[in-house]
């Protein structure tokens, strides 16, 4: 099979979260324990930071990456989802695993996840810890897909757990209050292995402590950090809960010795984020005059944020380019969004996406006025046409939004 080939069978003959929703939701390890088998155990053989949570955990995973790859350091990364490449997901010092590596894993081992039915994150998982194991890295950032207690990525025994912090999302998976996501979340930890926490509220951090507890895991907290913050080009006001989680975690990393993480080398990481890992989609300004943003933040936390931040931007009109999946709860969100600015509804290409004229009547309950457009493309497009140069243009609401303009 060619690349091409290789990526259609695997999106469209096994199931996927990110593009079909619960169809793909795995209720247990199984697979994902025997395909270890089958590679051999791949994830014994590097050493590992897991990162987990609702909100931030790809930022603190591209932050974590990024200064280890400035001390010198072979530093494999995995997250989810992608953008424009699904290479994107598996990287060693940010570069893509290649094509070829990808056709190759998948032609060699196609029996085997045929047989057993893996979904398209069982097998990513794996291809990725093989990829890392041969590729012999000094250690591997390690993004959770969906929750972590059941989460395909949860067979490492890593060096430290981290848990950016918990909101209410993927509800129908992981609990429908914040102390039941937390439980999930939690499921990360490990007997012995410290853990940050990041964010907490009442709800959860009792839930995050009587876990450590229970498996003897120190646990620290990063909104305890009293350190003055390293400038960082991950731009956004959000990114300093993120900063003081992923300051917290290099300072226990450190504290378990043998990691060469001094302060100049943590000041140098965090300021050459992008440039390391190629990360993309975090207040990524695309354009001046007018200024136009696009962030992936797609829940009611990660929403609320950037909105704020947006409302600190100096701008003549607003223009909101939107678009969503459609088991996003829409009844939590839409509220949040000022109705002074002019919408441009769109549906995300992928088979999850809300069609632009639902998204069009449901917003306009919550008096948000906008059109609809068929694609993401026509709605920037229409949004750039109509904004004076003195104006500010967002677009986002999901992942798959932001992929089809960058």
């Amino acid at each position: 099979m060619t690349y091409t080939e290789t990526l259609h069978w695997m999106f469209d003959k096994l199931p996927m979260y990110q593009r079909q929703g619960k169809t793909a939701f795995k209720k247990d390890l199984t697979n994902t324990r025997l395909f270890a088998k089958e590679l051999g155990h791949p994830e014994q053989n590097f050493k590992s930071i897991h990162v987990a949570g609702t909100n931030g955990k790809g930022s603190v995973s591209h932050m974590l990456a990024s200064v280890l790859q400035s001390a010198g350091y072979t530093v494999g990364l995995y997250t989810s989802p992608h953008l424009k490449d699904f290479r994107e997901r598996i990287k060693i010092n940010g570069e893509s695993i290649s094509k070829a590596d990808v056709v190759e894993f998948i032609s060699f081992h196609k029996r085997f996840l045929e047989t057993q039915h893996l979904s398209f994150f069982e097998m990513t998982v794996g291809m990725a810890f093989d990829y890392f194991a041969k590729s012999k890295v000094d250690i591997a950032i390690v993004e959770v897909g969906l929750g972590g207690r059941l989460d395909s990525t949860n067979i490492i025994t890593p060096l430290l757990s981290v848990i950016t912090n918990i909101g209410m999302d993927h509800t129908a998976f992981l609990g429908d209050t914040l102390g039941k996501i937390a439980s999930e979340k939690a499921g990360i930890i490990k007997k012995n292995i410290p853990v940050v926490i990041g964010e907490t509220l009442p709800e959860t951090k009792s839930v995050f402590s009587n876990k450590a507890t229970a498996e003897n895991a120190p646990i620290y907290f990063a909104e305890d950090l009293d350190t003055t913050i390293p400038e960082c080009d991950l731009k956004g006001n959000y990114q300093q809960y993120n900063l003081k989680t992923c300051l917290k975690s290099l300072e226990v990393l450190n504290s378990l010795g043998s990691w060469n993480l001094s302060q100049s080398i943590i000041n140098k990481g965090l300021a050459n984020v992008k440039r390391n890992t190629q990360l993309r989609g975090r207040w990524d300004v695309l354009g001046e005059q007018p200024k136009i943003v696009a962030d992936t933040a797609h829940n009611k936390e990660g929403l609320s944020l950037v909105l704020d931040q947006i409302q600190q931007e100096d701008f003549k009109e607003l223009h909101m380019v939107l678009g969503f999946v459609n088991d996003k709860d829409l009844d939590t969100i839409l509220p949040l969004f000022p109705k002074q600015a002019k919408y441009y509804f769109s549906k995300p290409d992928v088979p999850r996406g809300m069609e632009a004229t639902a998204l069009y009547y449901k917003a306009k309950k919550y008096a948000l006025s906008g059109k609809a457009f068929t694609t993401v493309d026509n709605a920037l497009k229409a949004a750039k046409r109509y904004a004076d140069k003195d104006d500010f243009i967002y677009v986002g609401g999901s992942t798959f939004t932001v992929a089809e303009i960058l």
